[in-house]
C-alpha cells in the first residue's frame, strides 16, 4: 500500500509540475535516463531535460494550465516477475489550458483529452519517472482539427 500511495504522488507531482512551469521539479521526478514523448499531442520525445526545455517554451502560450489525472491503473513489477522495483501507470487526463491574448488577458480555452502511460523505477531517492508516453485522442478549441 505504500509503494501504490507513492506512485500515487508521483503521478499527482508530475500534473502539478507541468501546471505550475516548475521545470526544475519536473526533471527531478525522472530517472536520469527517464524520457518523454509528447508527439501524439504535437510535441516531442527525448530525455526529460530535453523535453522540460520544450514545455517551458511552447506553454508561454498559456495564462492558465490545469489538467486532470484520472482513472489511475497500476501494476507492479512483481506482477510480471521481476524484484517489485517497477511499476505501470495507465491513466486518462483532461488537460484545460487558457491562451494568453495579445494584451496579456486571458482568451479561449484549448481542452483536450487523452490517455497517459507511465514507467516507475524505485531508486535509492525514491519512485522517479522512466517513461512518460502522452497519447492523445481529442482536442477542442483554437486551432484544433
Amino acid at each position: 500500500m505504500r509503494d501504490r500511495l507513492a506512485v500515487d504522488d508521483l503521478v499527482t507531482a508530475y500534473a502539478v509540475a507541468v501546471d505550475d512551469g516548475d521545470w526544475t521539479g519536473y526533471r527531478g521526478l525522472f530517472t536520469a535516463d527517464g524520457r518523454a514523448d509528447y508527439r501524439s499531442a504535437g510535441g516531442i520525445e527525448g530525455d526529460a531535460d530535453r523535453v522540460a526545455a520544450w514545455l517551458a517554451g511552447s506553454l508561454t502560450l498559456f495564462a492558465v494550465r490545469q489538467h486532470l489525472i484520472v482513472n489511475r491503473q497500476v501494476r507492479f513489477g512483481v506482477l510480471d516477475q521481476d524484484t517489485g522495483d517497477t511499476a505501470r501507470v495507465r491513466a486518462d487526463y483532461l488537460n484545460t489550458m487558457r491562451f494568453t491574448g495579445p494584451d496579456g488577458s486571458a482568451a479561449p480555452d484549448l481542452v483536450c483529452g487523452g490517455r497517459y502511460d507511465f514507467g516507475l523505477l524505485r531508486t535509492a531517492e525514491g519512485w522517479r519517472l522512466s517513461e512518460v508516453v502522452v497519447h492523445e485522442k481529442w482536442r477542442r478549441g483554437p486551432g484544433a482539427p
